[in-house]
């Protein structure tokens, strides 16, 4: 079959017959993945990477600490094809949640997985503020928690963006794989066309076109952030 050919039947799969309805819910669907999954996983990073650097602990906090640890040996050690496979077919049916909402269920493993690594991403935020800052916030009255909430916390956040812009890169892209679980993402919008029309050269192409294109968008509205930023602090 020519090239010609090829490019005939996904145009008449994709615009004739009306599948494009299902690339603009796949684009949706994957950049609502990929925003919910950082949100998520900054609350969860966030929570961890200041417990990991409380110098001062409780018996309690060691036994959360340890179980932190294990969540994210888990999530940086595994694929995350294979957490989402894992969770939404043997965990859940075990927990008796079997046939729960796939899109839900990937927007919170996808927070998860996130989670871990963006908690390694705060973690160098708050080391790389200098300890001298937490002293004299100390000085001044401030118990721990107040002086990382005043002080710490705020220019950590903000030395992390550029690694947490990384991050959102990163799942936007590893979103190809919730499809596995019957999210109707971008992935899964190509695979129904490719198989409607038994033709999967076009379609496959077009899929890493479209997320090369989502790739490089986000990347230039994070480098345009950057930019905004170090125009700021100068």
């Amino acid at each position: 079959m020519h090239l010609s050919e090829k490019l005939a039947i996904f145009y008449q799969e994709l615009i004739l017959k009306g599948s494009y309805h299902l690339v603009l819910e796949g684009i949706f669907v994957t950049i609502l993945l990929s925003i919910c999954g950082l949100f998520i996983g900054i609350i969860i990073g966030t929570l961890i990477a200041i417990l990991i650097t409380k110098k001062e602990k409780n018996s309690l906090q060691r036994y959360i600490t340890i179980i932190v640890k294990m969540y994210v040996g888990f999530f940086r050690g595994t694929p995350i094809v294979v957490q989402l496979l894992f969770i939404y077919f043997v965990i859940l049916p075990l927990l008796g949640l079997a046939g729960s909402s796939a899109l839900l269920v990937a927007v919170i493993i996808f927070g998860l997985n996130s989670g871990a690594y963006v908690s390694e991403i705060m973690r160098s935020g708050i080391l790389s503020i200098d300890r001298g800052q937490n002293e004299a916030a100390r000085a001044l009255g401030l118990n721990a928690n107040q002086s990382m909430r005043f002080v710490v916390f705020p220019q950590a956040f903000k030395n992390a963006l550029p690694n947490l812009g990384n991050e959102f890169v990163t799942l936007l892209k590893e979103t190809s794989v919730a499809n596995y679980i019957t999210v109707h993402d971008l992935t899964y919008a190509f695979r129904v066309i490719g198989s409607s029309s038994y033709e999967y050269m076009v379609p496959y192409f077009s899929l890493a076109l479209c997320y090369l294109v989502l790739v490089l968008i986000a990347s230039y509205c994070i480098s345009l952030y950057e930019r905004k930023l170090r125009k700021s602090e100068n």
